[in-house]
């Protein structure tokens, strides 16, 4: 099993997978489409995503203001997770997402990738850098649990 991560735009759904032992995500592709609401083709993309890397969990951008507010993209990847939760069958959990984008755009920087390169990447980058922080969350509390156990 693996778990998919998912940055949600706009215009654009970044995506990521982790690799079989939930141990690092990996950047796999950004879904594109024309128009805000026109979603269809974006479930279908990443259903079939699901399907081809045995994906198991879903964890996907939650767009929180600085301050924790939410905003109305904040709202939009809630109804857009609710939606791919009842399509998929899959448990889907939201994750704050602040500074991802930054961060993804400062890898890159740091990677020689030039500027009118990055858009190309970032939202996979930043979709990677939403999985990785859940999967080291993830990994953190079974190791506490683990503790726990032992003591």
């Amino acid at each position: 099993m693996r778990i998919m991560g998912l940055d949600f735009g706009s215009r654009t759904v970044g995506v990521a997978v982790s690799d079989p032992l939930l141990i690092t995500a990996q950047g796999l592709e950004i879904i594109r489409r024309k128009e805000e609401n026109k979603l269809r083709q974006t479930y279908a993309r990443i259903e079939a995503l699901v399907l081809e890397y045995e994906v198991g969990e879903i964890v996907v951008g939650l767009p929180l203001h600085m301050n924790a507010d939410q905003g109305d993209r904040a709202q939009a990847a809630r109804e857009f997770a609710d939606r791919l939760e009842r399509r998929t069958g899959l448990p889907v959990q939201l994750w704050d997402e602040r500074l991802t984008t930054v961060a993804a755009d400062r890898a890159m920087m740091e990677a020689g990738i030039r500027r009118e390169h990055r858009r190309d990447y970032v939202d996979s980058i930043a979709a990677a850098l939403i999985l990785q922080g859940y999967l080291d969350l993830r990994r953190e509390r079974a190791h506490s649990q683990e503790d726990g156990v032992k003591q």
